[in-house]
Parts: structure tokens; sequence; C-alpha cells
């Protein structure tokens, strides 16, 4: 409880000072997405590139999704030509670039090399950050749907359907109130036919407390596929 109210203190002023993270918080991701890169620090550039792909994920009309994970991706690797070491911003490219290997398609993705650049990066992520539970679910994901695809998309990119469960409950386990973690988590075990189990997940995640506006979202995720599983 302590530490429940200590991060909504820390939330409240950071909204008060407008800064980039309380825009963020507030869905004001355009905004933040400017601001980031008009401050191009690294760390000013990796709010950038989350802001930049939570506008795609929530808010961009569906034409306008592409261009907004290009400029994720974007900010992300200027973060990284600025400070290599930096693990969010590692992150942040992995998810823009997965993202944008969705709208690209498979054949594309795979001759454009997405696929190892995206394990790459997440996986420099957790070699800097051992409990990165979002690298965790990223990486668990990356499995998840390469194997999707077909066992020789999965041999020939190194996916394997065995990593996708222990990455999401160590995830899960390290950040049980992260609603994002088990709607995705829900969206595997329903693709495997594991109705029940994705139940209990998406109902978890709308019972937990939606802190920002990506929570809220996530929220509106979980309610429309816990009703498609009815």
């Amino acid at each position: 409880m302590r530490q429940a109210l200590f991060a909504a203190a820390l939330l409240a002023v950071a909204l008060a000072q407008g800064d980039l993270a309380g825009l963020i918080a507030q869905g004001r991701f355009a905004e933040a997405y400017e601001r980031g890169v008009r401050e191009a620090t690294p760390q000013a550039l990796v709010l950038a590139a989350q802001a930049a792909s939570y506008h795609a994920m929530y808010v961009a009309k569906p034409e306008e999704k592409r261009a907004w994970f290009e400029r994720a991706e974007k900010a992300a690797s200027q973060a990284i030509a600025q400070d290599p070491g930096l693990a969010e911003a590692h992150f942040e490219r992995a998810r823009a670039l997965g993202r944008l290997s969705q709208f690209k398609g498979i054949l594309e993705a795979l001759a454009e090399g997405l696929a190892p650049r995206i394990r790459a990066d997440l996986e420099e992520t957790l070699k800097r950050k051992p409990d990165h539970a979002g690298a965790m679910v990223a990486l668990a994901l990356w499995h998840f749907e390469l194997v999707q695809k077909g066992w020789l998309v999965a041999a020939t990119q190194g996916a394997d359907r065995a990593r996708v469960e222990p990455l999401m409950r160590r995830a899960i386990e390290l950040e049980p109130e992260a609603i994002v973690h088990r709607v995705e988590y829900a969206r595997v075990l329903a693709a495997w036919g594991r109705k029940e189990e994705a139940r209990k997940q998406l109902e978890t995640a709308l019972a937990l407390p939606a802190r920002t506006a990506a929570d809220r979202y996530e929220k509106e995720r979980a309610q429309k596929a816990l009703a498609e599983l009815r």
C-alpha cells in the first residue's frame, strides 16, 4: 500500500510538472513525442519513441499507424546512437520494429531481417536490465508470433514455443499489476485454445487499477478480448 501511494504521488508530481513521462501518462502522446524529439537527449528520445508507439497503438487512424511506428523506431535509434548502453532505447526500438513488421508482412519483414534485429534489441535490453518485464513479454511474443507463422519460419529464425510461457509468467511475477502483460498473455492462451486461463488473465486485468492512459486503453483491449471469448 505504501509503495502504491508513493507511486501515485510521483505520478501526481510528474503530471503537475508536465514533464514527458507525465504527458505520456495523461495520454498526450503526440505532444510528448514532439517535445522529446526537440529535447533530443537520450532519455527524452526514449520517451519520444514510447509516446510515438503508444500514439500508433491507441490513438492514430489505421492509415497513420505505420508512420508513427517509424517515428518511434527513428527516435529510439537516435537514442541508441547517443548512448548504446541505454536499455530502454533498445526496448523501444524492438517494440517499434515489432509493430512495423506486422504492417510489412512476414515476407517483407524476413527479407529485411527484422526478426533478428528485434530479438537482438530485446536480448540487449535484458542483458542490461535482467528484470525488464516488458522486454520479457516482448520476447515471448517474438517467439509466439514466429511459431504461429509455421515450423519453417520458426526454425529459420530460432523461435521456440517452449520459451513463450516462462517469459510471460516471469514478467507477471515481476509486475503483477501491469495490465498489458496480462492482456498479452491472454492473447497467447486464447490462440492456444486455453480459453478459461485466458479469461482469468483478462478478468484480473480488468480488476487492476488503471493508473495511466495506456492502462485505460489496455483495459479496453481486455474488455473486447473477454467479450470475444464468450
